[in-house]
Parts: C-alpha cells; sequence; structure tokens
C-alpha cells in the first residue's frame, strides 16, 4: 500500500471515529427527549453547598478509569510492557469505540491501538477476561442487593426468593471456578465445531494458561473497587438531585438497576435508556419526580462515559491506527 494511501486511510478512519462520536453524543445528550429539562434539573440544583456532591462524584471519574487500567494492566502484564499512563490512554480510547457499537465490542479495538504490535489478539483476550471480572462483581454484589431491594419493596412470593438466590449462587459459583481456573476455555474452544479455520488466532489463548490465580485474584479486586466507586458515584449524584434515597437501600438500588441491565447486553448510547426506564422504577418508592431520577443517570452517563470518550478521542488521534493494526510495518512508519 502507497504511504499516501495509508495516510488517507488512516485519516479516514480517525475522521469516522469523530463522526460516530459525535452522533452517539448527539443523540443523547442534545437530541435526546426531555434534554432541556435535565438541563434545567442541573441548573435548578447548582446551588452550594448541593454543589459538593457533583464535585465529588467529577472527582470519582478519573479513579473510576484508573482502577479499569490497572486492572487491565495487570491481566496484560505478561506480554506487554505497557506503563499505566498508555493503559490509562487505552481504557479512555475503548471508551470511545465502545460507545457507538454493540455490546461494547469497540472497548476491544481501541485497547489494541496502544498495544505493541503482535500483541493485538492478546489484549483482545486479557480484555476479556477483564469483562469477566466486571461482571462477577457487578452479579455478586447485584444478587445481593437485588434481593435486599426486592425484599424491602416489592414482597416477593415466599418461594421466589430462595428459588432465585439458589439459581443465582449457583451461576455465581460456575463464574468463579471458570475465572480462577481460566485456562480451562483453551481446551473447550478447541472443540467448537468448524474452529479451524480460526486456528491462527486460536493459538493467543495461550495467554490463559499464563494467568496464575494470584494474578486474576488481583484484577478481580480492582473490579469490585471499580463497581463500588461507579456505584458510589450514582448515590452522590441522587444526593444532588434531591432523590432521597438512604445509602443502604441507595446501594442495593443501584445493585438493582445494574443486574437488571447486566441482563440485556447494549451499547452505552441505548444502554443509557434501559437504564433510565429500571432507574424510573427504583427511585420511583423514593420521589415521583421523574426529571431529577432521569438527570441522574444522565449526569452518570456524561461524567463517566461521554467526556472519558471525548478524552478518548484526543488520543486516538495521536495513534497511527493502520500501524495498530498490523497493516504497517515499523520499517515503512
Amino acid at each position: 500500500m502507497p504511504t499516501i494511501s495509508k495516510k488517507t486511510l488512516n485519516f479516514s478512519l480517525k475522521l469516522l471515529i469523530a463522526g460516530l462520536l459525535g452522533w452517539a453524543l448527539y443523540q443523547q445528550v442534545f437530541a435526546r427527549q426531555q434534554a432541556a429539562d435535565l438541563w434545567m434539573a442541573l441548573v435548578r440544583h447548582f446551588t452550594y453547598p448541593n454543589l459538593l456532591w457533583l464535585v465529588a462524584v467529577a472527582f470519582l471519574a478519573p479513579f473510576n478509569i484508573a482502577l479499569e487500567a490497572l486492572k487491565w494492566r495487570q491481566l496484560i502484564r505478561g506480554f506487554s510492557s505497557l506503563g499505566f499512563w498508555q493503559t490509562f490512554k487505552a481504557v479512555l480510547a475503548g471508551t470511545t469505540i465502545a460507545i457507538f457499537t454493540p455490546n461494547r465490542v469497540g472497548e476491544y479495538g481501541g485497547r489494541v491501538l496502544f498495544v505493541e504490535e503482535g500483541q493485538g489478539w492478546k489484549a483482545v483476550i486479557a480484555t476479556m477476561v477483564g469483562s469477566l471480572a466486571q461482571l462477577l462483581a457487578l452479579l455478586s454484589v447485584g444478587l445481593v442487593g437485588g434481593v435486599f431491594f426486592s425484599l424491602k419493596f416489592l414482597e416477593p412470593q415466599p418461594y421466589l426468593v430462595p428459588v432465585s438466590v439458589s439459581l443465582g449462587a449457583a451461576f455465581l459459583a460456575l463464574l468463579f471456578f471458570t475465572y480462577f481456573n481460566i485456562d480451562v476455555v483453551v481446551p473447550l474452544a478447541k472443540r467448537i465445531p468448524h474452529i479451524d479455520r480460526f486456528k491462527k488466532q486460536l493459538r493467543h489463548l495461550t495467554v490463559l494458561r499464563h494467568y496464575h490465580r494470584q494474578e486474576l485474584g488481583r484484577a478481580l479486586g480492582f473490579a469490585f473497587l471499580r463497581y463500588f466507586t461507579y456505584a458510589t458515584q450514582y448515590f452522590l449524584l441522587l444526593q444532588f438531585y434531591g432523590v432521597p434515597a438512604p445509602w443502604l437501600v441507595g446501594m442495593a438500588g443501584i445493585a438493582t438497576i445494574f443486574l437488571v441491565q447486566a441482563s440485556v447486553p447494549l451499547p452505552p448510547v441505548m444502554g443509557l435508556l434501559a437504564r433510565g426506564e429500571i432507574a424510573l422504577f427504583v427511585w420511583g418508592f423514593f420521589t415521583n419526580d421523574d426529571v431529577d431520577i432521569l438527570a441522574a443517570t444522565f449526569s452518570l452517563f456524561v461524567i463517566n462515559i461521554a467526556v472519558p470518550a471525548l478524552l478518548g478521542l484526543v488520543f486516538i488521534v495521536q495513534v497511527n491506527i493502520i500501524k495498530s493494526i498490523g497493516l504497517e510495518s515499523n520499517k515503512t512508519s
């Protein structure tokens, strides 16, 4: 491929990413229903000392990203020498592309742009392991919080709670076993029908054999810390918008919302809509002000997804995408 073509393609890909990001943010920040009402809710609550809740949420945002970077760095350190700052930028870049792709698949592609040449597939696999760790944290807390919230507000049938807890605990036990014995995926993957055509990619699964339980445990610890950071941000936003939920019940409600949303995998843009509907049901037990409920959910999206996605775009612009995906060798760069 001629140099001029590589430069043109590189520029075009960055322009495409910027355009898709702009479209996704426009749809959710400016063109969404009740945008004016949500803005007025922010203005109405933007007073001292109430403002301190919002400041605390913004202050926790970099920690949320940093914990994800530390988790991912823990999982790629066996084959990559990326430092913390590089992994931090990779996480932001992943957020940029994930915002407009289904099931957050773009998150893998965004992070691959920052790993060393030839380590892309291993980075993708490491990201999947990290996603499993985050899912374990979400489901573990979600099961406890969901049961607590249901017993307090929903009055479920007597048999429903023990059955749900038993099934949930069994499923979690299976996931935990798989996570801490992640190398079992390798022989299982080789038994998938017609998998031979992916032999070249399949060989990268051997990275799973090198994970020790201590490493996986540390990654899981970062996942739980990240979950509680994110949940704390949500709770602080509820306080900012005047939703009178006590801490324990509020965290249980948040766990319930995240648990229900996790059962319907969607990109962040669509996930925001789903979370809004669930939030209206959960927080409807505490307030009749739908706008404040949706404003809290919307603000969390802006602070933890939209702003990091914009920052991630800045770092993507600085990357040679063609080289990162293996279409340009070091000799020609």
